[in-house]
């Protein structure tokens, strides 16, 4: 069966069902911080448990400083949410959708190991 090229009223649907050119550089920017594997690792460890800088950095192997660095970073992000406890700062992700973004894609790579 050939292909059948679009009709102009088939283009403007498309056209319609793409994203605003900021609401596309968010999702690129939210997709940029889960491309990094300490980053990545951090909000792996945060979905067991709320975790302070200290404990997050043994968790990892990275030091205090680099997990306080992406810390700013995923919390500008939204991705984790930070409260005190006395002198401590301890992070949690900032809701479940950070969760399930993660859970769909190990989906898709172990869907595609499984091929």
């Amino acid at each position: 069966m050939s292909y059948k090229h679009l009709e102009e009223h088939d283009l403007k649907a498309i056209e319609k069902s793409l994203l605003t050119p900021k609401q596309l550089q968010d999702l690129v920017n939210l997709y940029k911080l889960f491309g990094d594997s300490t980053r990545l690792n951090i909000l792996l460890a945060l979905m067991n448990r709320e975790l302070c800088v200290h404990d997050i950095s043994e968790v990892v192997n990275v030091s205090q400083s680099a997990v306080s660095h992406q810390l700013r970073n995923l919390r500008e992000a939204k991705l984790v949410k930070s409260r005190r406890s006395g002198k401590e700062v301890i992070y949690s992700l900032d809701d479940h959708h950070i969760e399930e973004i993660f859970k769909i894609g190990l989906t898709h790579i172990l869907e595609e190991d499984e091929k």
